[in-house]
């Protein structure tokens, strides 16, 4: 029978999307359901001295009052859903019950906050100056889990006049070999200080939550990345036990990880509901997501690179000061290192960082943490070295790229495989590669053409998950699935694996998702391009032990040895004689009349609680396949890459970029469903066009207020601003740590969207890289005119 993997199949959830009957969490209605709406803190950092809500809670409808003091304390640098000392503009301070929305709001109006502003800051470099503020009352940087103070010398910041990234006291760093002595003895080097500023998640659906409490239990309808994940991540943050927590998250309208497990404004509905002892909706609006829907960190880097004049690199020395936001926002900096080490394979390598806390809005991992970051950084001045080289740029990249068993990062760590190499080859040829240099820095008229290339690892798939899949009587498999639904298909994709260890055809297939109360199998979260490795390898696992018990029932009832027999269609046959066969149903009727480990009263001891739990559902109701993904992996890691190949023109009158064609080569194993991956990799690279060319955040520097607070003034790139002739392909070698093959790709094509714009943009300007993203009109018609801009070159948050 014809596998199911590597063909086009509509998703089962593709109906209910497009005709409107898919719930999202802020369609459901329960009994008693009241609305919350918060009040939130309109400077950057303040302290809560006096909540006077008596007016509100007098009004007709107002139900109640949710404050920080109603809610556990958690240790600096934590973040509750609520605060007393809020420590960004919009930081939720309360949350006012009502019996409607109209009425919540009219009565956060009328309650009287006093606030007691606090010393703030928006910019990492003012906080790092001496006797600069520090944007946490207990400093500014963690040192070993604890908050500090940190403050370079007025030496340190000599740079900055001349436009370079200060080289101060770092509070993380790593190195290989002598960064120093290889620098010194290269034939070319550089040395440059690049911006890359803050934006916005901005996902279509904002993060609303309903919550209620039925019998013990907690019910949460969420948006949410990760449905299974979502259910522990909610029950610690809860103090409840796994068992005692529901989630519901069918669909979800993007995360691009700011929803892997949610983020702690989704607690104000669960706490509420719990103190009013009734359902409670909290739906959150686009400019509440704007500030606490998380946001990517920034860097302001500075990069020196060696290189032979062979284009070898030599040495790449990176010093990364990084906006961490309010709270902790992840590790970008150390992620961008380590892809850039991955990348060039650099002789020797140095990182030093400093991620320091600010007074705005909180960073999350966003779609390609770091990676769009350091690709966007390094990729125009690998250019730049090739062009003071003399040598082609996709040759220099060529030189560099790793090879299958190539290390990287300061553990040497391994990938499971690496074809980025065939990748370039794959994507030059498909993008005409040598017609196109050919064009560059033409000009007709006002534009000028101008081309870049970028290469972009990034981290493809988990290992280590439960598969649960049931034959049921009724002919059908059932598999039960875990992931979430956040519009990538992978919750659907990765069923193929199941289906295709017993021969299944998708239309006698069934995917069961988004409700823990359906028994969920314990899965990985939807985050750093992990699902389809994961899933495929762990339903694989599943469908493969179904398809043993299938066999061994065959060879019980017709005779013979279980690897005599086969099974396609829904049917189990004899290799020798396909008439000798059961049906499905028939298999399923004898699982049951078996019991024991057929049906799932005995399932293996080492799947997750929640997959007993899950598996103890349906014990008796047909044929059971549960088990953990053992495959296990030589390699430390798996990565997956793209190769982005740009054509722009850029209008030497308005500032503004055309991108007109765009071709993507991606290395990610074997393809599960190419109408997808096509999807992801163009997706993604559309997404990171917009990072380079158009979203950023605006703050007033003076009083710490966001100047852009809508979608609109951030947006990401929509259908008119997409390449007219966009192409992808794959290479399509399998990944050898996973029976499957596949990897994931979510990630890697926003490094290579974003990368290969911004390197055509440098082309385009006569091989002058402006050192900031996103490249806004502004930006370029101020180098075009040599007008000075209104900022310094090492700012942020400015526009």
């Amino acid at each position: 029978m014809a596998k199911l993997i590597g063909t086009d199949i509509v998703p089962p959830d593709l109906m209910a999307k497009i005709t409107g009957r898919a719930r999202y969490a802020e369609d459901f209605r329960v009994d008693g359901m009241v609305y919350a709406k918060l009040l939130v803190s309109p400077v950057p950092h303040a302290r809560v001295k006096r909540i006077d809500a008596s007016r509100a809670l007098a009004m007709p409808g107002v139900v109640g009052i949710l404050t920080a003091d109603d809610l556990p304390e958690l240790p600096a640098p934590g973040e509750q859903c609520l605060t007393n000392e809020p420590r960004y503009e919009g930081e939720p301070i309360l949350a006012v019950a009502a019996v409607d929305e109209r009425t919540a709001a009219e009565a956060v109006e009328a309650i009287e906050v006093e606030l007691e502003e606090l010393p703030f800051v928006l910019d990492p470099l003012e906080s790092l100056k001496p006797g600069g503020p520090d944007a946490w009352t207990e400093g500014n940087v963690l040192v070993e889990r604890k908050m500090k103070s940190l403050k370079w010398t007025g030496v340190d910041f000599s740079t900055v006049e001349q436009g370079q990234v200060p080289v101060g006291e770092p509070t993380a760093q790593w190195s290989l070999g002598d960064v120093d002595a290889a620098l010194a003895a290269a034939d070319y080097v550089l040395d440059e200080s690049v911006v890359h500023q803050t934006q916005t998640h901005h996902p279509l659906e904002p993060r609303s939550t309903l919550a209620y409490w039925r019998n013990g239990k907690l019910f949460c309808h969420v948006s949410n990345q990760s449905t299974a994940r979502m259910r522990t991540a909610m029950a610690a943050g809860m103090g409840l036990p796994m068992e005692s927590v529901v989630v519901i998250a069918e669909y979800c309208g993007g995360g691009f990880g700011s929803k892997i497990t949610g983020s702690p404004i989704m607690y104000v509905a669960p706490h509420f509901s719990k103190k009013l002892g009734r359902p409670v909706m909290h739906r959150v609006t686009r400019y509440e997501e704007t500030h606490f829907g998380r946001s990517r960190p920034g860097f302001q880097a500075r990069v020196r690179m060696g290189f032979r004049k062979d284009g070898r690199m030599t040495a790449l020395d990176l010093f990364i000061v990084e906006d961490h936001g309010s709270y902790s926002g992840g590790g970008d900096y150390n992620t961008a290192s380590n892809l850039a080490h991955f990348m060039y394979q650099p002789e020797n390598m140095r990182l030093r960082a400093v991620p320091v806390f600010t007074n705005t809005p909180p960073r999350a991992a966003q779609r390609g943490p770091g990676g769009i970051q350091i690709v966007t950084i390094l990729e125009p001045l690998v250019d730049k070295a090739a062009w003071a080289l003399g040598m082609d740029r996709l040759e220099v990249r060529q030189k560099n790229a790793p090879r299958d068993g190539a290390t990287f990062g300061p553990r040497g760590t391994t990938a499971s495989s690496i074809h980025v190499q065939e990748a370039m080859e794959q994507g030059a040829e498909l993008f005409g590669w040598k017609e196109k240099v050919a064009l560059s820095r033409r000009k007709e008229g006002s534009r000028v053409t101008g081309v870049g290339m970028a290469i972009s690892p990034y981290t493809a798939g988990s290992i280590g998950y439960d598969g649960l899949v049931i034959v049921r009587p009724d002919g059908k498999l059932y598999v039960q699935q875990g992931p979430g639904n956040l519009g990538t298909h992978s919750v659907m994709d990765t069923v193929r694996a199941a289906c295709d260890a017993l021969g299944m055809p998708w239309d006698q297939t069934e995917i069961v998702w988004g409700d823990t109360a359906k028994g969920l199998p314990w899965s990985c979260p939807q985050g750093g391009s992990q699902t389809t490795h994961a899933h495929t390898r762990a339903n694989h696992a599943a469908g493969m032990d179904a398809r043993r018990k299938i066999q061994d029932i065959a060879a019980q009832t017709l005779g013979g040895n279980p690897d005599d027999y086969d099974m396609a269609g829904g049917r189990v046959f004899a290799k020798s004689n396909p008439g000798q066969a059961m049906t499905f149903a028939q298999v399923a009727e004898k699982a049951i009349a078996l019991g024991g480990r057929y049906d799932g009263h005995v399932v293996p001891e080492d799947i997750h609680a929640m997959t007993k739990e899950a598996a103890a559902m349906f014990v008796g109701q047909g044929l059971m396949g549960v088990a953990r993904d053992n495959f296990g992996r030589e390699a430390n890691v798996t990565y997956s890459w793209t190769v982005g190949f740009a054509l722009v023109e850029v209008d030497t009158e308005t500032g503004e970029v055309d991108v007109k064609e765009y071709v993507a080569a991606s290395d990610c194993g074997v393809v599960v469903h190419p109408r997808s991956l096509g999807a992801q990799v163009l997706g993604g690279s559309i997404q990171g066009m917009g990072v380079a060319l158009r979203q950023r955040w605006v703050y007033d520097q003076r009083f710490g207020e966001a100047l852009a607070k809508r979608l609109y003034t951030a947006r990401p790139p929509g259908i008119l601003d997409i390449p007219k002739e966009m192409k992808w392909s794959a290479v399509g070698i399998p990944d050898p740590a996973t029976p499957v093959g596949a990897k994931g790709i979510g990630e890697p094509p926003m490094g290579a969207g974003g990368g290969a714009v911004v390197s055509a943009v440098a082309d385009a300007l006569g091989g002058t890289f402006l050192k900031r993203t996103p490249l806004t009109p502004d930006l370029i018609l101020a180098h075009l005119a040599g007008v000075r801009k209104p900022w310094g070159p090492l700012e942020v948050h400015v526009g």
